[in-house]
């Protein structure tokens, strides 16, 4: 179910790659949806828990995030 929202947000909105770059829209209150690699290191999950935003932690990890989201690096967190 996350895959599929996740592919829906690819086609429809920007997507901003990275934690840095997620907590700092966060902060701004720009970021509204945010998906994490099953292999995303947990102190990230715990820093954007603590704002008011739907997470959703995937099934894959971040070799084939990458590849759903067509990037030549690996992805840990994707947010729209």
């Amino acid at each position: 179910m996350s895959i599929d929202l996740l592919k829906n947000e690819l086609q429809s909105n920007k997507p901003v790659f990275g934690f840095e770059r997620t907590l700092k829209n966060l902060k701004n209150r720009k970021t509204k949806i945010v998906f994490f690699a099953h292999n995303c290191p947990s102190e990230f999950k715990e820093r954007i828990s603590l704002y008011d935003v739907d997470a959703y932690e995937l099934t894959v990890d971040g070799t084939e995030l990458s590849l759903i989201c067509k990037r030549p690096h690996r992805v840990s967190i994707i947010s729209f």
